[in-house]
């Protein structure tokens, strides 16, 4: 039996601070870099204010997995603007960085 993913879900994944070698990648804020360049992709209506350019975008948002730091990206970035999805898949991939899929809880409401 398969279990299908709500599509939001579909294409969400992990990108790990670890190279394919298993190395720890630098510099150790990397995560909050790369989620603070993405900052500017939120669903319409939020966001706005004085401070809102302090807030991570709810599509990249930085995580730590099993004690590695990482970014979390949902897959709604792809539909809401697919240029910043190949964006951070191609850092990923430039910086040999691990991918996994990611496999998320849906919220209560």
């Amino acid at each position: 039996m398969s279990v299908q993913k709500p599509a939001e879900q579909q294409d969400s994944f992990f990108i790990l601070g670890q190279t394919s070698n298993g190395r720890q990648f630098r510099p150790s804020d990397w995560a909050e870099r790369l989620c603070g360049v993405m900052a500017c992709f939120k669903p319409e209506g939020t966001g706005g204010g004085r401070d809102s350019h302090l807030q991570f975008s709810p599509y990249v948002t930085p995580t730590v997995v099993n004690g590695v730091k990482s970014v979390v990206v949902n897959g709604k970035l792809r539909g809401l603007e697919p240029m910043a999805y190949h964006f951070v898949l191609s850092f990923a991939k430039d910086n040999d960085l691990q991918v996994v899929d990611a496999c998320l809880v849906p919220e209560k409401n």
